[in-house]
């Protein structure tokens, strides 16, 4: 059987294709191929960022798959490690990964690049969660991750109406981070990623999880939960040779060589 995800290295990037054609919708069996990707990611020491991105140029990936839903597939189906897409729920992926959109992102599509720490999208790309309008609600992240990301009423407006959003509006809000043309968008997001992989990697998961560790805590509160000893990747960031090895090479004028370690 075709697998309907496709893993390419580039050096330390690991580019994730979807490529489940018409709308590369995600059914169970394609979100367990995605969450094998993600796992297997996370734990390659070598990969330093991914890049996620539908094949074609219509959709990035049109949710879950109805047909499977009308077909049997309930809404709380085993979806395999990472939840929905592989993505929505991996908590300890301290790695960064790119949601490179490059058509619509509808429903758990849209989940799925929000579950993504950067997105950088093809100038024609949309944004919607139709859930409402079929009688369920995007509970792989939408309904949660949105009204964290977006203006709360245009969140909500988003959530109960289902109307698209174009790549404007969402850079306007800084929901995308950068766009471009479809045809560099693959090679943009790739460029972006060897950028990006150049910091220190321990500097990188220390960042993911702080962020994650504090992000709703009062500015005090979170000071004071990093300074606690209680967030591991930050501990380990800090007692690093990596740590020494970046003002070092900054000092004789050099290129620093992170170890992970």
């Amino acid at each position: 059987m075709k697998r309907s995800v496709n893993c390419e290295i580039y050096d330390e990037v690991l580019l994730i294709t979807l490529d489940r054609p018409k709308a590369n919708a995600i059914d169970a069996l394609t979100s367990h191929e995605l969450g094998e990707a993600f796992v297997s990611f996370r734990d390659n020491p070598k990969l330093r960022v991914a890049v996620i991105i539908g094949a074609g140029e219509r959709f990035f990936c049109g949710g879950w798959d109805l047909k499977a839903a009308a077909q049997g597939e309930a809404v709380d189906a085993d979806f395999g490690p990472g939840g929905f897409a592989g993505l929505t729920e991996l908590w300890d992926l301290n790695k960064p990964v790119i949601a490179a959109v490059n058509g619509l992102a509808v429903g758990g599509g849209f989940e799925l690049a929000l579950a993504a720490d950067l997105i950088i999208a093809a100038n024609t790309a949309e944004f919607f969660v139709p859930e409402a309008t079929l009688g369920i609600i995007p509970d792989s992240g939408g309904v949660l991750r949105l009204p964290r990301r977006l203006p709360k009423a245009i969140a909500i407006e988003l959530l109960m109406t289902g109307r698209r959003m174009d790549v404007e509006e969402a850079k306007k809000y800084g929901l995308v981070n950068r766009s471009c043309e479809l045809k560099v968008l693959q090679e943009k997001a790739i460029q972006w990623a060897h950028e990006i992989a150049q910091s220190a990697p321990l500097s990188l998961a220390a960042i993911k999880a702080v962020i994650r560790e504090t992000e709703q805590l009062d500015l005090e509160s979170a000071y004071a939960k990093m300074r606690s000893g209680e967030i591991e990747a930050y501990q380990k960031m800090l007692k690093s040779g990596d740590a020494k090895e970046g003002p070092l090479a900054f000092s004789e004028k050099r290129s620093p060589k992170w170890k992970g370690k």
